[in-house]
């Protein structure tokens, strides 16, 4: 394969802090240590550092094994020197060319430069109205608590605007009720943009900074437009790193702040506007909780991870949480980051989901929590391929279960130990 071939000793250097060198360095291994990806395709970050340092450029422009790095950034989390090995995968990935990238990748991101949505899924805005209002017209038939029910949409001045991921309306629309509900019961003032409304960017994951700014500046124009306060995200980890760091890469003039449902959700439970708790798990199901890469170690960090905590714990009960080791920062990446579900790489992303499989069985909980769509998937997949019997869920499932609001058609993801749970 023909790749333009990239300095990566001159870029390696770069992100070395003031005053280090790489003679400085002791090969200690804390990197390949640390990341699932160690050993496929015959590489892990220390050699692709060292090989940098080397100048072996034309080996690091071809290497495969920049598709099954999720840019996770545990490397760097770990590293005494403070090393990105992800800023050298993402600029190795840019070198290929467009049709020796992963085609799920590509697709996807040509999907999102179709339309205005920015939907990777391919869902134009018309579509994506008609089925919210469809959806919701559902719910106000269903549940007469919910018969006044609104979905907003390009309303000026809200206090939240809110990025949809294009999963739910284009293939399980039964899984926006929640949120809605939930925004419904606080009162919280909120809308859609019918311009960049969906949350994912795979344009990221390909490498091209140009078009993962325009899927960005797409976003925050519309957000701008609108004039809303706070910008936040449905549960989906790589939509928030996506347009929270392109701001700030990009030089993007955003008139609105950045926020974090989970940090939401626990206010609102602070606040008694959620008067959530653990009733309903009356056979003390354990639960465990994933911390996406994108949301803690990349964006938000520990406070957070904490907040992940506080709702978990007030949601199945403290003594029935039990916490994956090691997490919060510190915690290893799945395998759906990075594009690496989009990827066709699947024996080679499953070997890298193996090391968060066996967390999750060493906890023995029955459900894993997490806010990110492609942490949900993946770990759905290696748990049905290597034998495991928890589920995955999303936090407004259970919220909405704990209040007594979640529909019937609303539990996909609970098994049979919860799906008539909460609706007598």
């Amino acid at each position: 394969m023909t790749v333009a071939v990239t300095d990566f000793r001159e870029l390696a250097r770069d992100l070395l802090p003031q005053g280090a060198s790489y003679e400085a360095c002791i090969a200690c291994g804390l990197c390949a240590s640390g990341c699932p990806a160690s050993g496929l395709f015959g590489m892990d970050p220390r050699r692709f550092i060292r090989m940098a340092a080397l100048g072996l450029n034309e080996e690091l422009s071809s290497t495969p094994w920049i598709w099954t790095c999720t840019q996770c950034k545990r490397c760097m989390y770990v590293c005494p020197m403070g090393i990105d090995a992800s800023v050298l995968v993402g600029a190795a990935r840019a070198t290929w060319p467009m049709d020796k990238k992963p085609s799920g990748i590509v697709r996807s991101c040509q999907a999102q430069m179709r339309d205005d949505s920015t939907s990777a899924m391919g869902l134009r805005t018309e579509d994506f109205l008609e089925i919210i209002e469809e959806t919701a017209e559902e719910i106000r038939d269903d549940d007469s608590r919910f018969a006044k029910l609104q979905i907003p949409i390009d309303k000026k001045n809200a206090q939240f605007i809110i990025n949809q991921n294009s999963r739910e309306p284009a293939v399980e629309p039964e899984e926006l009720g929640p949120l809605w509900k939930i925004f419904d019961y606080v009162g919280a003032d909120w809308t859609y943009s019918s311009k960049g409304w969906a949350a994912e960017n795979f344009c990221m994951f390909t490498g091209d900074d140009d078009v993962w700014k325009s899927m960005v500046e797409t976003r925050v124009d519309a957000i701008n437009e609108l004039k809303a306060k706070t910008w936040i995200n449905t549960e989906c980890g790589h939509s928030f790193y996506t347009m929270w760091k392109g701001i700030e890469k990009f030089g993007l003039e955003a008139d609105f702040e950045a926020g974090n449902l989970i940090s939401y959700y626990a206010q609102w439970i602070r606040q008694g506007k959620l008067p959530v708790n653990s009733d309903w798990n009356r056979d003390n199901l354990k639960f465990t909780v994933q911390d996406p890469c994108q949301l803690i170690r990349k964006s938000s960090g520990d406070p957070v991870a904490d907040d992940l905590r506080f709702v978990a714990k007030i949601l199945v009960g403290e003594d029935n949480f039990i916490d994956m080791q090691p997490c919060r920062s510190a915690n290893y990446c799945c395998g759906g980051g990075g594009g690496f579900l989009q990827a066709g790489m699947t024996s080679e992303r499953r070997a890298y989901g193996k090391r968060k499989y066996d967390q999750i069985i060493t906890t023995k909980a029955d459900y894993v929590l997490t806010p990110c769509h492609n942490c949900h998937s993946q770990m759905e997949d290696i748990g049905k391929f290597y034998g495991g019997d928890y589920k995955v869920v999303h936090f407004w499932t259970l919220i909405c279960l704990s209040l007594g609001i979640l529909g019937p058609n609303e539990r996909k993801y609970l098994g049979p130990d919860l799906a008539g749970t909460g609706d007598e």
